[in-house]
């Protein structure tokens, strides 16, 4: 499918160093990213759907880099169904497993943990809820576990691994195993901070830079968040990713944005919702984080669309998070919602306010355009002027 987006009001780029392109226009072909800022009057002419976006904002697709997802839609222990779905229409076209850990009867001997692992990075393969991405199939670090095992776990095309929800002793007993995995190829992502659910041992910075994960999910705490002094040492001394979760302590989820941007780490700052867990279920989740992340601080609303954007595609080693041309095209539509004070998305988000989202396409193909059915209604509502696709991409059906 070809798409042509004209009279965007605002184009962010998911890269916070260069936070906004000049121009008005995005072409997609193929699932991907052809041109973005200005496009020509021939691709303007091929496509199959031409979108009016009404003087919208355009960014990209918010990806979540902490979901507690089990298999399909589904996770037991909020007996939580269809939350990814409701999740798409809070933005989120991109959910990565924190690990299938509420699996009811969780497995912990070897041949287990790994089964676990296989079977729901597989489940992932071949469903997408709603048209969103998801990449499961984050193996757990039980102690059962050996090399080889990471190594026939890339085999079958794994990439994620979680600590701190295995049976160890103390947290120092995954340094062998977070090392193993790492080498392997692994993304490794470790529980930080106080015990959430499990009866573990807390993961503080000592713990952190013993082990040397790529990423501490919820550094501000899940919800429990580790000693203050431990962000200044853990952003110093080491290269690890900075994860700030809507499920955590939110007054060090602001030291932590504040430290990195004064140690030139932002690029380390990764936006995320850790739910559903007993904070709840959170489809304005990953919107709700980058407002107050926005609205509290001293810095521009884009480099908090970034945090939740570009900075996870870069960790993740993913091919989207970005508005630029090769990319994958999961892309929203963006704007103040009706009502309020502010006229444009960017500034509605600096002022605190619940942003609308008004169109989202994941790999090329829209998903919707108009509304979504979990915000406020937007300013301006992009449409559709013309089409060759057989299908209704609006959601006004959904309110009546």
């Amino acid at each position: 499918m070809k798409i042509v987006i004209t009279n965007i009001g605002t184009i962010v780029s998911g890269d916070w160093r260069n936070p906004l392109i000049d121009g008005d226009s995005i072409a997609i072909a193929d699932g991907r990213f052809t041109s973005v800022g200005s496009v020509s009057a021939e691709e303007i002419e091929a496509c199959d759907l031409l979108i009016d976006a009404n003087g919208a904002t355009a960014c990209p697709g918010l990806i979540d880099s902490h979901v507690h997802n089990s298999f399909g839609d589904y996770t037991p222990k909020q007996q939580a169904v269809g939350f990814l779905q409701s999740y798409l229409h809070g933005g989120t076209t991109t959910c990565i497993s924190a690990s299938e850990v509420h699996v009811a009867g969780r497995p912990k001997d070897r041949e287990g943990v790994k089964a676990l692992a296989v079977a729901a990075y597989k489940c992932f393969e071949n469903y997408r809820p709603g048209g969103m991405r998801v990449h499961g199939g984050s193996v757990i670090l039980e102690p059962t576990l050996q090399p080889e095992d990471f190594a026939e776990l890339r085999k079958e095309g794994l990439w994620l691994a979680k600590a701190g929800f295995g049976s160890v002793n103390t947290p120092y007993d995954y340094v062998p195993l977070v090392r193993a995995a790492r080498e392997a190829g692994f993304i490794v992502n470790v529980h930080t901070g106080g015990a959430s659910i499990s009866l573990g041992n807390s993961i503080h910075g000592e713990h952190l830079l013993a082990m040397k994960p790529d990423v501490a999910f919820h550094v501000n705490g899940g919800p429990i968040a580790m000693p203050d002094e431990d962000f200044k040492r853990v952003i110093e001394e080491s290269s690890i990713a900075l994860q700030i979760c809507q499920a955590g302590n939110i007054r060090t989820s602001l030291l932590c944005v504040n430290l990195a941007v004064e140690h030139n780490a932002f690029d380390r700052v990764l936006i995320a919702t850790d739910t559903p867990t007993g904070t709840g279920m959170m489809p304005l989740g990953m919107i709700k984080t980058v407002t107050e992340m926005a609205t509290l601080t001293d810095y521009p609303a884009e480099w908090m669309i970034a945090a939740a954007t570009g900075n996870n595609a870069q960790v993740y080693r993913l091919e989207t998070g970005f508005l630029k041309p090769g990319k994958i095209a999961d892309l929203l539509l963006v704007d103040a919602p009706m009502g309020g004070t502010q006229k444009n998305c960017l500034a509605a988000i600096k002022h605190g306010d619940v942003w609308s989202l008004a169109g989202c396409i994941t790999e090329g193909v829209p998903r919707f355009i108009g509304r979504s059915r979990n915000t406020p209604p937007p300013l301006r509502t992009p449409k559709v002027v013309r089409s060759r696709v057989v299908q209704d991409f609006s959601t006004a059906q959904q309110f009546s």
